[in-house]
């Protein structure tokens, strides 16, 4: 089957989309768009926009139900044949942004020829590619949910999907820019003002596995003592607070308290894990 020009349009202006190899050209050996030339674009989609993401997403290689979230002016990469899965995923295969977000994707030269393309037509990289170091890079402006596949490794499962939404806002400008791309922040603050006690769970599920605090944001009133309590063995995990003199650098494993603190001045303290902090996991405290 072969593809019309809309189908592989050039992008303009902001919203341009490139492919570059470190060679300054792609692959001679890059395969044909469809390798079943029976199948037609509309089996090809699968109806996929009338199926529910997850259920779309079920079979995604790499895919564990929590999508990355990245935060406003981050850069996200996604690697193209993640070897971890015989170079069938992405890696991250499903992530959030928002809007206004350029997306790498990069291409790690595992499981042979990939390509990147939009179910819905959004973008698409062209032709496929199996060197390493080529690249692509889309913006997306607006909010939308484009899921997007490798043609040639589609029914593999190497799928996955660019979800572009507004990030979660508390009204604590300081904390929606920290926490925003831990997984299990969804913009509630959990209020326990006025009791004498607060308890913050360590390893929480979240972030790809046990890798958040559990609530990630939390208000307390001053003269508070918050307990930040380790759940069960896993993951060395720490509190660290980058702007105050709380917490401890140590890691730890065991389940138990490891670390309490009582807040006698209002403000806002921020966290993180040091270990999994690259991964989102991140907190807030907000004393008053």
């Amino acid at each position: 089957m072969n593809w019309s020009p809309s189908r592989r349009r050039a992008l303009q202006g902001i919203g341009a989309a490139t492919l570059t190899a470190a060679a300054g050209c792609v692959s001679a050996t890059a395969t044909p768009r469809f390798s079943d030339e029976n199948e037609t674009e509309q089996e090809r989609s699968g109806a996929a926009t009338d199926t529910p993401l997850e259920d779309w997403l079920a079979d995604a290689n790499g895919y564990d139900g929590t999508p990355r979230r990245y935060g406003p002016g981050s850069r996200p990469r996604i690697a193209v044949g993640e070897p971890l899965d015989d170079g069938l995923a992405f890696a991250p295969p499903v992530i959030e942004v928002p809007p206004e977000t350029v997306v790498h994707w990069d291409w790690t030269g595992h499981g042979g020829q990939h390509n990147v393309v939009a179910l819905d037509g959004t973008f698409d990289s062209g032709r496929t590619n199996a060197q390493p170091g080529t690249g692509y890079h889309y913006y997306f402006d607006e909010p939308g949910e484009h899921r997007y596949v490798s043609e040639p490794h589609r029914s593999d499962g190497m799928k996955g999907a660019v979800l572009v939404r507004e990030p979660p806002k508390t009204g604590y400008p300081s904390v929606d820019d920290w926490v925003v791309d831990a997984s299990n922040f969804d913009g509630t603050v959990v209020d326990e003002t006025g009791f004498d006690a607060a308890t913050i769970r360590v390893g929480a599920p979240g972030n790809g596995g046990r890798f958040a605090f559990a609530p990630p944001v939390l208000k307390v009133s001053t003269g508070t003592t918050v307990r930040w309590r380790w759940t069960e063995p896993a993951a060395p995990h720490s509190v660290q607070f980058p702007e105050h003199d709380v917490g401890t650098d140590a890691v730890f494993t065991e389940p138990g308290v490891h670390l309490s603190h009582t807040f006698h001045e209002p403000g806002t303290y921020r966290y993180a894990c040091g270990p999994h902090r690259s991964l989102g996991m991140k907190g807030a405290l907000i004393v008053e």
